[in-house]
């Protein structure tokens, strides 16, 4: 395997949305919809939309950070999600749509603690910022009808991204960031 390889895990809500955003830069080598943070080994989505697994919806994003470095990924983390909501992420609520950064090592936990400092320090949100910033578990890949999504299924999913409230808060809180 490459040296130059790492491992990045968010918790973003429904994890159909936070495929396409990193899927889509250069040095993302793979984004894997899947779960993580929970007690039973190998869950189902259905285990894991019942609330007691203790999952969430997360990505798991293959990357070289000599291309795009960890920083970067935070950045564009933040730009996806409402970081003040602690009951889910939009439409969606419960725990397994709660937001989270799944640090891999001591450093990753490092860059995020500062960037989320750095966020709720920028006064771009009224209220706190509640994402918290947690190691990184086992990560089970969901069932494949939902890698890609956006790819598979473009009308449904950009319906859903519109629907659920995702793409009117972005275009709010972040309409001064270039695309």
């Amino acid at each position: 395997m490459d040296n130059h390889i790492e491992l990045a895990t968010f918790a973003g809500g429904c994890f159909w949305c936070m495929v396409k955003p990193f899927d889509q830069q250069p040095g993302i080598k793979s984004v894997i919809s899947g779960y993580t943070g929970g007690t039973v080994e190998n869950p189902t989505y259905q285990q894991v939309c019942s609330g007691t697994t203790g999952h969430f919806e997360a990505v798991q994003i293959t990357y070289d950070p000599e291309i795009f470095t960890y920083e970067k990924l935070l950045e564009l983390f933040w730009q996806q999600i409402d970081p003040t909501d602690a009951g889910g992420q939009f439409y969606d609520r419960g725990q397994s749509y709660q937001t989270a950064i799944f640090y891999h090592n001591e450093f990753q936990k490092k860059l995020a603690e500062e960037s989320k400092q750095k966020l709720q320090e920028s006064g771009k949100f009224n209220k706190p910022v509640v994402t918290p910033i947690l190691p990184a578990q086992a990560f089970y890949p969901a069932e494949d009808y939902h890698q890609d999504y956006y790819k598979k299924n473009p009308a449904h999913y950009e319906r859903y991204h519109v629907g659920s409230g995702r793409k009117g808060f972005i275009e709010a809180h972040w309409s001064d960031i270039k695309k």
